[in-house]
């Protein structure tokens, strides 16, 4: 499963980024704008919000299980949760669980 979790993690980077990077092109790192243009529907502000209370669920569990693990590299997901989103952050965060639970074996 941990391949399948790595591939997901550079999927969940490729896929949004697509959309974002040529907006970003356009636009520059205009906050405001982004935060306007995601909040301009009821559609986008219900996906905003999902993935915003999402990424701060996802960052609570890695903290806690991370240390819990002793797993010195969860600031690794939580850093791409931040910069790329849930969609590379969580699966990114199974794959090192999973290699740490079989190096623990």
């Amino acid at each position: 499963m941990r391949w399948w979790y790595l591939t997901l993690a550079v999927v969940g980077t490729i896929v949004p980024y697509s959309f974002f990077a040529p907006w970003l092109l356009e636009h520059g790192l205009n906050i405001r704008l982004m935060v306007t243009e995601l909040f301009s529907t009821r559609v986008g502000a219900f996906f905003g919000c999902d993935v915003f209370v999402s990424a701060v669920a996802l960052l609570s569990f890695i903290r806690r299980d991370g240390k819990a693990r002793d797993n010195s590299l969860r600031w690794v997901p939580m850093v791409a949760t931040c910069l790329v989103g849930v969609s590379c952050g969580l699966p990114l965060f199974l794959f090192l669980r999973e290699r740490n639970l079989a190096s623990d074996i």
